[in-house]
Formats: structure tokens, sequence, C-alpha cells
């Protein structure tokens, strides 16, 4: 799986939250100054070549489809960022962060109670 670039990862998020759309789908959900319907319809494009999202010919236009999950894009790319930068531990990012005060005693508490949700 190829990485998104910003864009192209804004744009999945429309596509994911819309589960099927056309390009003026995705257009109507940006705010102003919204971008211009050729860039977007070039960031699709893109995506279907890196085999993120499917066509199909409705008319004269096309819907699209995602074809590959938000949760397993995350999935995909949490892993490599941990490896990358937290020598593959979950544990020394929450630390990283905890210790950049990026998360609060309360946000580990709450973790910690979904940690044992998970297990039951």
């Amino acid at each position: 799986m190829e990485k998104l670039t910003r864009q192209e990862e804004e744009v999945m998020l429309h596509i994911w939250t819309l589960k099927e759309c056309f390009i003026k789908d995705i257009l109507a959900r940006y705010a102003e100054p919204k971008p211009p319907y050729t860039t977007l319809a070039s960031i699709v494009t893109n995506l279907k070549r890196k085999g993120y999202v499917k066509l199909s010919r409705v008319g004269n236009m096309y819907l699209y489809t995602p074809l590959i999950s938000e949760q397993e894009y995350k999935r995909t790319f949490m892993s490599g960022f941990v490896r990358n930068y937290f020598e593959n531990s979950y544990k020394e990012m929450v630390s990283f962060f905890a210790k950049e005060q990026k998360i609060s005693a309360d946000d580990l508490q709450d973790i910690l109670q979904m940690i044992e949700k998970g297990k039951e």
C-alpha cells in the first residue's frame, strides 16, 4: 500500500465518510476557498492509480468507492510510524507524548480503561 500525500489523505477522508461519491460531492464538503474541481479530479485519479478507490460510470460521470477501509489505512501506516519513530514500541510512543505533555494523565486513564474493556 502506497503512502498518501496530505491532500490525498484529506480527499480519502471525505470518500470514506461518503462511502461512494462523485467529485462534486467531495467538493461540496470543503470549506471556502474550495479547491478547483480539476485539482480534486487529479487527486482522485491518483487515488485510483494507487488502488485506493474504484470508479464506475454512471451516465457521463464517475462514481468513486473506496477499495481500502480507513481502519486498514490507519493500521498499516500507524504501524510504520511506530516502527520508524518509536523503535516499534507503542509504549515508547505513549511515553513520548506524555513527556511532551501532548497527553494527560486523564487521557492515559481513559486509554487504560479502553484496553481493559477490550480484554472482556
